[in-house]
């Protein structure tokens, strides 16, 4: 498989795409051109690129600064800490508008004596699906700031970085957001009913925005153990991050 997919060419400017199996979507390094795989069409939805605004000594900062500040922190973190690995990724993410109306019935029962309710749920999002198969990524902790999206510009993807082309079509992304929403719509339901009988989801889905996004994926190690960190390249914030156990001594 990976031969094969080895000597894929871009359909635009004829240089070979580095790709991995199982990648469905390819970006062009050299040109910038997006298509499917095995497809040769140009890719017909938009593809966006949020600017990363970051370098080794910013990140390096951020992460200190962090390391500072807050709760539960050993209060030697900072001092004693030392940075083993820094990465620059592209991740591709799938943005999918749409509206869920959740129809239900239930009983509640909280209150004494208990009752039937029925009603509707009826939220918008913009769900964000990372585009790549059995990768965990804190998507619900990352709020990708799309008002700083600028249309996918290959000469902006710093040398060094690693680009992710995604694993996902358009179509496969809109199932598996219908699908999380779908389970954040009965999540919600749980402040209605306690007891559910009756829900079915009903989706208008506009067109998905496709779009890298510059992640910075730290490692670092506190008294000879490794932690890590994802950091938003574009504005800074600290995703997730590992917290070393404190121990507190009882007086």
């Amino acid at each position: 498989m990976s031969q094969i997919v080895s000597e894929i060419k871009c359909p635009n400017c004829g240089a070979q795409l580095n790709l991995s199996p199982g990648e469905l979507v390819a970006t062009c390094r050299y040109c910038g051109y997006t298509s499917v795989v095995g497809t040769n069409a140009p890719f017909q939805l938009q593809h966006s690129l949020i600017i990363n605004n970051l370098n080794n000594s910013r990140i390096t900062q951020n992460l200190q600064d962090w390391m500072r500040s807050g709760f539960l922190k050993p209060g030697d973190l900072a001092k004693k800490s030392k940075l083993t690995r820094l990465e620059l990724r592209y991740l591709p993410f799938w943005v999918v508008p749409l509206t869920a109306t959740s129809a239900y019935e239930g009983i509640l029962e909280r209150i004494s004596p208990p009752t039937s309710r029925k009603g509707r749920i009826q939220n918008e999002y913009d769900w964000l699906v990372l585009g790549r198969k059995g990768a965990e990524f804190p998507t619900r902790d990352y709020k990708v700031p799309i008002e700083g999206k600028i249309p996918f510009d290959f000469t902006k993807i710093e040398p060094q970085a690693k680009f992710l082309n995604s694993e996902l079509d358009s179509d496969e992304a809109v199932i598996r957001a219908k699908d999380e929403v779908e389970d954040n719509q009965r999540f919600l339901l749980k402040q209605e009913v306690d007891q559910v009988t009756q829900f079915n989801t009903s989706f208008s889905v506009d067109k998905p925005t496709y779009l890298h996004a510059p992640l910075w994926f730290v490692q670092y190690e506190y008294k000879g153990k490794s932690y890590n960190a994802i950091i938003d390249g574009s504005s800074g914030n600290i995703i997730r991050a590992d917290i070393p156990q404190v121990d507190f001594k009882m007086i």
